[in-house]
């Protein structure tokens, strides 16, 4: 998996944070400071408790509005959607129309923002590349051509960063395929679930919600795209390119963790 060692991180191994910082502003303003909005990325630290609440939230405050097209999921692989069942669903059976691994991304971190739009009405949709394609996608040299060439060394590094280092340097290219292919993959997703007048909400990681080399790069270019980083601790002003997210909303800082330490001692 990209981002092996760091998952919980969200893949957000990227130099650099705008410096609109919301910390006080309850989710509901802040997404309604974004609107108008084609498509807002919603882009999380995995492991981060606050940013599945603020997620949860933010669904809410669109369902409230009548604005949600449909939410779309990073933790669930395209094909997998929601829009067939009743409101009144199980859990159960959610996951199941979602292909859900609980194993992979916790059910008790998602479920909760999945339910409020399966409750409202609004369909939830897988949007990740699906594990099956993975190994076509490390050989399509064609996706080289999906970023610049600045925004492809970008990525590259955000690999090497994302494998601590220890990935072997032929590795890295077919690694920078995978990311390029998962970003595509959620843009075709969200741009097939879009209806005019309301918002698809993208749940994904940080690095997946980038302005610069992430999913926006793969969407069109005449609809509004919203991208917002969730950050833990910090001030929100670390690099100040405010070029890579519209937004930055700050969450308390959590343990320090090393992600490498478990794949150093492997």
């Amino acid at each position: 998996m990209f981002c092996a060692a760091i998952w919980l991180a969200g893949c957000s191994m990227l130099p650099g944070s705008p410096s609109n910082v919301d910390a006080d502003v309850p989710v509901a303003r802040r997404i309604d400071r974004l609107m108008p909005a084609d498509f807002i990325l919603l882009g999380e630290q995995h492991d981060a408790a606050d940013h599945h609440r603020i997620e949860r939230e933010a669904v809410q405050a669109l369902v409230a509005q009548g604005k949600l097209a449909a939410l779309a999921v990073e933790m669930a692989e395209g094909g997998g959607s929601t829009a067939k069942l009743s409101p009144t669903a199980t859990e159960a059976h959610v996951q199941d129309a979602l292909k859900w691994n609980d194993k992979a991304w916790g059910w008790d971190d998602y479920g909760p923002a999945i339910m409020v739009a399966v409750r409202a009405g609004v369909p939830v949709v897988g949007a990740n590349l699906p594990l099956a394609r993975i190994k076509d996608a490390m050989a399509d040299v064609s996706l080289d051509a999906q970023l610049s060439d600045s925004g492809r060394e970008i990525q590259r590094s955000a690999v090497r960063a994302g494998h601590c280092d220890l990935l072997p340097e032929s590795q890295i290219g077919p690694m920078t395929r995978v990311q390029i292919a998962r970003d595509r993959a959620m843009a075709q997703a969200i741009v097939k679930a879009r209806q005019p007048g309301k918002t698809v909400l993208l749940i994904s990681g940080a690095g997946h919600a980038t302005k610069t080399i992430g999913v926006a790069q793969h969407l069109p270019t005449d609809l509004s795209i919203k991208s917002v980083q969730l950050q833990s601790g910090g001030d929100g002003s670390a690099g100040g390119r405010s070029k890579d997210y519209d937004a930055v909303w700050m969450t308390p800082a959590m343990p320090e963790k090393d992600y490498c330490a478990s794949l150093r001692k492997g």
